[in-house]
């Protein structure tokens, strides 16, 4: 049988293969802390009852057909709106908003319209996904390593020596897989890059343009701000494609109702992508999301609901990995500042288990966590960088804080058992 190059060469899901082995143990019994999926119980994190009224209520009016493939307009309208009363955004919901089947396809719709093969596109390791976005549009991929001091954001400083003939700068804050954030200052160095850059280019040269990824920006914790291109720097204005959505604010991954929105030329060319593709949001779905996102008052409350229960969970985790480093184990934390994601750090390569089975890369141990101490981790070499690198995501949407602080003791004795 012969395939074509790109489906030969494109790798599986990382995340995917951990997520089977956790599918696996549970089948067979085993009580597993599942840190592993970007994703919510819904059991424990239901979508706003207003949303779910919305979406049944949709379907009974018979809401069952083809939407219009760019989105409903009340829904571009409410999403628009909502831009501008939350972060003094405006777009055009005609012209510049793009809805459809959740980020994932907007995405991916934003490569493809604006990297040609061989393109080269920037992005910081860790980060969600690029690498195979990249693939899949035929790119030059620049990965840019990001360092734990800085909360493993890219800096300016560590940017600006690749983005010279870029023609996409790939960025996500708060950061999917870390939790952290950009700052402001950070942020307007890196915005002030882009606008030198372009300015540097010619009339006939393709622009350098920023993909910007704030799926998470309502799930910000404590003092923490979210920061983005255009309010910061407003003549990047046609050089920023935003992704965006409900999937997470809303704890409403399976909704599937995501939105693009960005210069006129380009939000164009993704919905003629995404016409032939057909990854358009299910209208009853758009219905309901279109009535929700007026309702400030619901949206709120349903905010300070989540992120309260969000941060005890992250707090738990964090706290519990931060008194194990106390008490001279191996490894450590860094303080989460949004999303729903810990970044850890288990520093236990090239030691061996009571086997003798030496523990040489992230892979073993996060096959030994899910072993010896029933946790399910994810490496951040699932997200571009080394496997010599100690660092994790954990992600607490599936799991109930108390189930996040019984897993601790059963790290601990996991660490005790290493020689």
């Amino acid at each position: 049988m012969r395939i074509s190059r790109l489906a030969d060469q494109l790798s599986g899901s990382e995340i995917i293969r951990i997520g089977n082995a956790v599918s696996e143990q549970i089948r067979q019994g085993a009580t597993i802390c599942n840190l592993t999926i970007g994703d919510f119980d819904p059991k424990l994190f239901p979508i706003p009852e207003g949303l779910r009224d919305g979406v049944m209520a949709a379907y009974e009016a018979g809401h069952t057909n083809y939407p219009p493939a760019a989105g409903t307009a009340d829904l571009r309208q409410a999403a628009a709106d909502f831009l501008q009363n939350r972060l003094g955004l405006s777009y055009s919901p005609n012209d510049e908003l793009l809805v459809a089947g959740g980020s994932r396809p907007l995405i991916y719709a934003a490569y493809l319209a604006l990297v040609d093969p061989g393109d080269r596109v920037v992005y910081p390791a860790p980060s969600w996904n690029n690498n195979h976005y990249c693939h899949l549009s035929s790119a030059s991929q620049v990965v840019v390593p990001t360092q734990p001091e800085h909360n493993f954001m890219p800096t300016a400083a560590e940017l600006a020596p690749h983005l010279a003939g870029a023609t996409l700068l790939a960025l996500c804050s708060p950061l999917n897989p870390t939790g952290t954030v950009f700052t402001k200052e950070v942020l307007e160095e890196i915005c002030d890059l882009v606008l030198a850059e372009n300015q540097r280019r010619g009339p006939d040269e393709k622009p350098l343009y920023i993909l910007y990824d704030q799926i998470y920006w309502l799930l910000t914790f404590g003092d923490t701000q979210h920061f983005d291109p255009v309010s910061l720097r407003p003549a990047l204005r046609d050089y920023v494609v935003y992704i965006d959505g409900i999937s997470k604010c809303f704890a409403a991954t399976g909704v599937r109702v995501g939105y693009a929105f960005g210069p006129k030329l380009v939000i164009d060319k993704m919905k003629s992508l995404l016409g032939h593709i057909g990854a358009w949001a299910p209208k009853a779905e758009q219905v309901a999301t279109a009535a929700l996102l007026p309702k400030a008052d619901e949206v709120d409350d349903f905010l300070t609901d989540l992120k309260g229960k969000l941060q005890a969970s992250l707090d738990a985790a964090y706290h519990g990995l931060k008194d194990l480093r106390s008490q001279g184990y191996p490894v450590d934390a860094i303080a989460p500042a949004g999303a729903i994601y810990l970044t850890a750090k288990i520093d236990i390569i090239g030691r061996a288990t009571a086997s003798g089975a030496v523990l040489a890369s992230t892979k073993e141990i996060t096959d030994y966590l899910l072993t010896e101490a029933q946790l399910a981790v994810v490496p951040f070499s699932a997200f571009g960088t080394s496997a010599a690198e100690p660092w994790f995501r954990l992600s607490v949407g599936a799991e109930s804080t108390k189930s996040i602080q019984a897993a601790l003791p059963r790290l601990q004795a996991a660490l005790d058992k290493l020689k």
